[in-house]
C-alpha cells in the first residue's frame, strides 16, 4: 500500500443558480453521482457537508461548485471520471457550467490519511495556475508519480 493517496479538487462556475429549472438535473443526479463515487475502486474520502454533498460549500464565491476528494491513485480517479457512468455528467457539464480558459482542476498528492482543507487545495489551484505542471501541483495530462 503506498504511502500517498492523491487529492484532486474541481471547480465549476454555474450558468444559473443551483436552484434554478436549469439545474434541477444537475442536482437530481448528485446524489446518485456521489454514490458511484463512493463505491469506485481506490476511491477514499470526499468533501461533504451535512446534506451528503458540497454544494453550499463555496470557497470560490457563490456562483462556483467546489468538488475535493481523494483516492488511492491516478488510476482509480481517471477510471471513475472517464470511464463510469460519471461520463454521463462530463457530457452534460456545458448545459450547466461556464467554459474557462484557466485552470479550474487540481491534482496532488498527499500522506496516506490526509484529508486536504479547502484553503490547500485552493493554494495547488492557485501553484497549478501560476507555474503549470509541477509535483505540487499537476493535471491528468500532465501528471507526477507519487513521492518515492
Amino acid at each position: 500500500m503506498s504511502a500517498y493517496h492523491l487529492a484532486q479538487l474541481n471547480i465549476a462556475w454555474m450558468k444559473t443558480p443551483l436552484e434554478s429549472p436549469e439545474m434541477a438535473d444537475f442536482v437530481a443526479n448528485l446524489e446518485r453521482i456521489n454514490a458511484l463515487a463512493e463505491g469506485s475502486p481506490g476511491y477514499v474520502w470526499r468533501l461533504q457537508d451535512e446534506a451528503g454533498d458540497a454544494t453550499a460549500i463555496r470557497p470560490f464565491g457563490d456562483e462556483v461548485l467546489v468538488n475535493m476528494s481523494v483516492w488511492h491513485d491516478l488510476q482509480s480517479l481517471s477510471d471513475y471520471v472517464y470511464k463510469s457512468a460519471h461520463t454521463e455528467m462530463l457530457k452534460r457539464r456545458r448545459e450547466w457550467f461556464e467554459r474557462v480558459e484557466q485552470a479550474h482542476q487540481v491534482l496532488w498528492w498527499v500522506p496516506a490519511g490526509h484529508r486536504p482543507s479547502v484553503v490547500e487545495a485552493a493554494e495547488r489551484l492557485a501553484h497549478l495556475r501560476e507555474y503549470g505542471a509541477t509535483a505540487q501541483a499537476f493535471t491528468f495530462r500532465h501528471a507526477f508519480a507519487a513521492p518515492a
